[in-house]
């Protein structure tokens, strides 16, 4: 039996889908940002027959490099995660293949009105750590609480129009203002509570549906580790060759 294949290996050989996020994807990149990949690998049905199972997600191999096992990517977005569903709505796709683009396909079935509690939670979480900031610090981390804006944007704008659109257009100035620290702490607070009230009001009439399509996504998995099984790949001796010579005894 081959020795498991290194993580790297994973993300190199079996990437379905890659995209570029961060301020690039949101329209707030400067001249400093980094560039911040985010993928979506699908590891070789195989894999999973081994008491060792494949890793849910693998930073690198590249800097600024993250990626994800289809199924727990899946998982993830179904739960509506912000991190995950944004992925799927990044308008700089690097690279997609026909599983890929089946994804991308299906992203409109991730949505649900669940995305108000976990956006809602996530940029509750953020919210306290930058009053802990100003508490301690005297002021919050400026990029920290533009991006929390941002975030509470989309959120609103999801539930609104049941789109997810991550670049901010128009907002681009006035967020890099809040980033650059031109705009009061008080203020930046303000816009907060008024866009997390907006967010509760959206919910309540939003045309998402209550829950994702969570049918739709698991039948996709499915077809996608069942076809993964079909191909030849070289970690398929995991099974072949095991009693050299002779066929599996039907019961």
């Amino acid at each position: 039996m081959r020795p498991f294949p290194a993580p790297e290996a994973l993300v190199r050989d079996h990437t379905i889908y890659a995209c570029v996020m961060g301020s690039r994807a949101f329209g707030l990149a400067t001249d400093g940002s980094d560039t911040d990949r985010r993928g979506v690998f699908l590891a070789p049905t195989p894999l999973f027959w081994r008491f060792e199972k494949p890793p849910t997600h693998v930073e690198g191999p590249a800097e600024e490099q993250f990626s994800w096992e289809l199924e727990r990517f899946c998982t993830l977005a179904l739960r509506a995660n912000p991190n995950i569903l944004e992925c799927l709505h990044s308008p700089l796709v690097e690279y997609a293949d026909d599983t890929g683009r089946e994804l991308l396909a299906l992203r409109g079935a991730f949505l649900s009105r669940q995305a108000h509690e976990t956006f809602a939670r996530y940029a509750l979480g953020q919210h306290k750590k930058l009053e802990a900031d100003v508490r301690t610090q005297g002021a919050p981390r400026w990029k920290h609480a533009m991006h929390l804006l941002r975030l509470l944007m989309s959120c609103r704008d999801l539930l609104r129009s049941g789109t997810l659109t991550i670049d901010v257009g128009d907002e681009r100035e006035p967020l890099l203002a809040v980033k650059r620290g031109e705009v009061p702490w008080q203020e930046v607070e303000s816009r907060m509570n008024h866009l997390a009230t907006q967010a509760e009001e959206a919910s309540h009439h939003s045309p998402l549906p209550e829950e994702p399509d969570r049918r739709r996504i698991e039948d996709f998995l499915i077809r996608a580790r069942r076809a993964s099984a079909l191909q030849p790949d070289p970690y398929d001796e995991v099974v072949q060759g095991v009693v050299p010579g002779r066929a599996f005894r039907q019961l």
